[in-house]
């Protein structure tokens, strides 16, 4: 299955539009295959950034469907699944750096690629202590992931 950028652009993009009325983020969406079945997978978190619950899930994945069904964008038939964040978190937004603060995590961008802790936040900049050093990127400007499980939600 096609798995490239502007085909999930699009897809998150429907996804957007039928969930964050709801108070749903849209964090990813990827296609996947399995067992021969194509899934559209979405991640999404709750804006009032409250854990999200199963009854949540439901009511993202109804209203993500209808929309889905009206927009047809994927030719023949698909699974939509919807899934909470997870340990391996995105990290997109500033605010999500702000939220997991003193954890690690794994960073994928022009340049760097490591796993270090968050180390603090200042606007649209994220500083990670690698190794002593601080690397300080932009939000957006590179893929990021959370690498270790915090204890608590935050």
């Amino acid at each position: 299955m096609n798995n490239n950028q502007a085909d999930n652009s699009r897809l998150q993009d429907i996804a957007r539009t039928a969930v964050e009325p709801l108070g749903f983020e849209v964090l990813e969406v990827q296609q996947q295959v399995a067992g021969g079945e194509r899934i559209v997978l979405v991640r999404i978190d709750r804006l009032d950034e409250q854990p999200v619950t199963m009854a949540d899930l439901t009511t993202a994945s109804r209203a993500a469907d209808a929309e889905f069904d009206r927009v047809d964008p994927i030719p023949g038939e698909y699974r939509l699944e919807f899934e909470s964040p997870g340990s391996k978190r995105p990290l997109l937004r500033a605010r999500h750096f702000e939220r997991m603060v003193g954890l690690k995590a794994r960073v994928r961008a022009d340049g760097h690629a490591f796993t270090a802790p968050i180390k603090g936040i200042d606007g649209e900049q994220v500083t990670f202590d690698v190794n002593g050093e601080d690397v300080t990127l932009d939000a957006g400007s590179f893929q990021a992931n959370l690498a270790e499980f915090p204890d608590r939600h935050r």
